[in-house]
């Protein structure tokens, strides 16, 4: 998603080194560390600060309320505080917003009864730190039981809870999992891979990062996309446009991805009609 961002810097014109300095910080999965990293931008007196998620656009917004935040992807920013409306923002901060909301998740579950007819208890994996995640948990439960599906929330919020979780969904006895994005999730997608093919669970998730790494599948918005349109943001306000004035964007695409590979590891046979609406194959 960076590499996306940079190139979508050096489309229109700005290339690193040459009239653009990038300074580059990461949490590296450790939420905890984002106030740390924002306050250390604010410092070095950066011109424009562009988030990866949206507990880094919280703690942007924590520590600056004047220089410019881009959100290159972040969830209900309205009810987060962060801006106070999607067409005027009327702040510091603009950009994208997306997150898996009831509508996204009820997709999910959709596919993943489309993909095994007969799935019924079906774990949702989220991160309690992660705001977006508590409030589309509360509510999705009846999406779960308007298609059959009885759903158990498990929680992580790093790398180290998920052995106990996977541990859970074999005692459990549980049939599939929807994984909600997160940043921590994304980073340590690997680490979720090699447990959903040792439990022999199928999972689906909500970027494409996912069975690209060897996950089952994914639905959601294309987030590398996210972030080359998170550059025009930051072309604009360099060029003297106020974030305030720069409506919030939302994505409207969104595609299905399969890992052929990973489904005839766990005998799965996908049905034609979920192979039909199947944006990308990976075999």
């Amino acid at each position: 998603m960076f590499d996306a961002f940079v190139q979508g810097l050096r489309d229109l014109g700005w290339v690193d080194g040459r009239n653009i300095v990038i300074e580059h910080r990461s949490a590296e999965g450790n939420v905890d560390r984002l106030p740390h990293l924002a306050a250390d931008l604010v410092r070095v007196k950066v011109d424009v600060i562009l988030t990866g998620s949206t507990p880094a656009a919280v703690a942007a917004k924590n520590v600056t309320g004047t220089i410019p935040i881009v959100m290159g992807t972040s969830g209900d920013p309205v009810r987060l505080g962060l801006v106070a409306s999607l067409a005027r923002p009327g702040g510091n901060v603009t950009g994208l917003a997306y997150d898996e909301d009831l509508q996204t998740i009820a997709k999910m579950l959709e596919l993943l009864k489309e993909t095994i007819p007969n799935v019924r208890r079906v774990a949702i994996l989220a991160n309690p730190d992660n705001p977006v995640h508590v409030m589309a948990t509360r509510k999705v439960s009846g999406a779960a039981r308007s298609r059959g599906i009885r759903l158990q929330l498990l929680e992580a919020r790093g790398v180290q809870d998920f052995d106990v979780a996977f541990a859970a969904m074999t005692r459990e006895r549980l049939e599939a999992v929807v994984v909600i994005t997160d940043a921590t999730f994304t980073r340590y997608r690997v680490e979720l891979r090699d447990l959903a093919a040792k439990s022999r669970i199928p999972v689906i998730y909500g970027q494409r990062l996912y069975p690209e790494a060897g996950g089952l599948m994914s639905y959601g918005v294309d987030l590398r996309d996210c972030f080359r349109r998170a550059a025009t943001y930051v072309d604009k306000i360099l060029k003297g446009t106020k974030p305030a004035d720069l409506p919030i964007e939302q994505p409207t695409k969104y595609e299905l991805v399969i890992n052929l590979k990973t489904a005839k590891a766990l005998s799965l046979t996908i049905p034609q009609s979920v192979l039909l609406r199947t944006d990308r194959f990976i075999d």
